[in-house]
């Protein structure tokens, strides 16, 4: 179990190195045979993390110190319920993006495979790490694989998105090295948990670097998690990118909100003394604003992709807002919601490019266009009427109602499960009378559950019903397995929603209450044959 805590990091790491000492595009199969197996390694390892964080009784199943340097000069690994949580939501869509990718979309570039396995190693580390250096490390690696996944399969239009991709996330990048300089220089420690003792006794005179540093080291963050107005980069470069590379991308905004997420309640959290709370009320604004900017960019798509784009955007917007509330049981719900608006959106990525395989080039664009100028001849859509409805579009049609139905918040699924939690929690809060910006949350969500399935509906007629002469899609079996396990998965947290949202709300208590996390972090012993420390 020791060792097993830096699994998730080890093993993606060796595995790219395998793959690239033996060639990638000479042995793509035995690349592909690799990247399968390993991912699905990561989806067993993560259940046995996450099943030994949720039965101890502080809800940190273990600390890993690389070198077994006592903390805060170790190199952690922090493994606790939110940190497993992340694990197993990133290794369960990366098993099905991976599969999906078997049918032709890993032979559309180089270096497919090792790209990928490096990616996993950038998020899970920064998922576990507990040092802000080595976030810094983390997210650079996984930037820089995800790089080369936008760019896979080329394109003019997949290009230009990914070299603004490129642009956006280098100059991100260059605020996180700011924030964390400042920070440093204030406190003298990048560990989080030896940061979250000493910065409540930071002097009045120090105190507004460390929140300038604090500040910027959060735009950095939010950039990644894509709020209003820092996501502009975002819908272009996930529509453009592979529907594989797009399915494991979703992932990658929940990132920047598990750092925001971490970060503000461990550092800046109620026993921070002066700097407590600090950005609640911005991050509450500029989620509500994500949330708002996503609903009517989903109402404006003309494709589907886009359209999946934005609901990122929605997604992102509900869990920085529902952060920004600052209490424990909207935080709890924002889980829950966060892992199935997760999964759906991952879903709906891979369906997509099986929905528009058998569609013209620009089709929604041009179905557009013949409802405001008339252009549609009826003598050629009448006479197909009555046709029955081949088993594969059935199959499809199926799935898109299923994704459509958890993207936008309908019973019986877990998206409606989520929103209904984050409603009731909102509307019990121990604060007293909600406030104005609370309201505008609670009418943002409605709203763009709304919006969601005027979109999700529009599209799903564009696509199944007003299309009588398309080309019916070949779809392989190996395809639309990878989209129907992420539906079920939806089904089972739907069924399992109690035990689910209990383990959310133990989740979300240890984070509003992280003296455990950082006691686990600080005390946690030297082995006793190794106290003189390595040689």
């Amino acid at each position: 179990m020791n060792h097993l805590m830096i699994a998730p990091i080890v093993l993606p790491l060796f595995t790219a190195a395998i793959m690239l000492a033996l060639g990638g595009e000479q042995r793509r199969n035995v690349g592909a045979a690799l990247n399968i197996v390993t991912t699905f390694g990561l989806v067993a390892i993560s259940i046995i993390l996450l099943r030994a964080a949720d039965v101890a009784p502080t809800g940190v199943a273990g600390v890993y110190r690389l070198g077994d340097w006592p903390a805060p000069f170790a190199i952690v690994l922090v493994v606790d319920r939110l940190a497993t949580l992340m694990l197993l939501l990133t290794s369960l869509l990366a098993a099905a993006a991976a599969v999906f990718s078997l049918a032709r979309w890993h032979r559309a570039g180089v270096l497919f495979h090792p790209l990928f396995q490096l990616l996993l190693m950038g998020i899970n580390g920064a998922f576990l790490t507990g040092d802000l250096f080595n976030l810094f490390v983390f997210v650079e690696v996984l930037l820089a694989a995800s790089y080369g996944l936008a760019l896979h399969g080329s394109g003019t239009a997949r290009v230009k998105a990914g070299l603004h991709y490129i642009v956006v996330n280098l100059a991100a990048s260059l605020l996180f090295l700011i924030g964390v300089s400042l920070i440093y220089g204030v406190t003298g420690t990048l560990n989080m948990a030896d940061l979250a003792t000493r910065i409540p006794a930071v002097s009045a005179a120090d105190r507004g670097l460390l929140e300038a540093g604090a500040g910027i080291l959060g735009i950095a963050f939010l950039v990644k998690a894509g709020m209003w107005p820092l996501c502009f980069w975002l819908p272009s470069t996930y529509a453009a990118a592979p529907p594989p590379v797009a399915a494991i991308f979703a992932v990658l905004t929940k990132v920047g909100a598990y750092l925001v997420l971490r970060l503000s309640l461990l550092l800046f959290g109620d026993d921070s003394e002066a700097s407590a709370q600090f950005g609640d009320h911005l991050l509450l604004l500029g989620g509500m604003a994500t949330l708002a900017f996503g609903a009517i960019g989903s109402l404006a798509s003309q494709d589907m992709a886009r359209l999946a784009a934005f609901s990122v955007l929605v997604s992102s917007g509900t869990i920085l807002a529902a952060i920004g509330l600052g209490q424990v049981s909207v935080t709890g719900a924002a889980l829950f919601y966060l892992i199935s608006s997760t999964l759906g959106l991952g879903a709906f990525f891979l369906l997509i490019e099986l929905v528009e395989r058998g569609r013209e080039p620009g089709a929604d664009v041009l179905a557009v266009t013949r409802e405001l100028y008339g252009d549609e001849d009826d003598s050629e859509i009448l006479p197909e009427t009555g046709i029955a409805i081949p088993a594969t579009m059935g199959i499809l049609g199926v799935a898109f109602i299923g994704c459509a139905v958890v993207i936008s918040g309908l019973p019986p699924l877990s998206g409606f499960v989520a929103k209904f939690a984050i409603l009731t929690a909102a509307f019990h809060s121990p604060i007293g009378a909600l406030s104005p910006a609370t309201w505008i949350f609670l009418l943002l969500l409605i709203v763009s559950g709304l919006a969601a399935l005027i979109a999700m509906t529009r599209a799903g007629i564009r696509s199944f019903w007003a299309s009588p002469d398309r080309t019916i899609p070949r779809v392989r079996l190996i395809e639309m397995v990878p989209v129907a396990t992420l539906l079920l998965l939806c089904a089972i947290q739907t069924v399992k929603a109690g035990p689910v949202m209990r383990f959310m709300q133990a989740t979300a208590q240890s984070l509003h209450a992280p003296h455990h996390y950082v006691r686990g972090v600080l005390d946690s012993p030297i082995k006793p044959d190794d106290s003189r420390g390595p040689t």
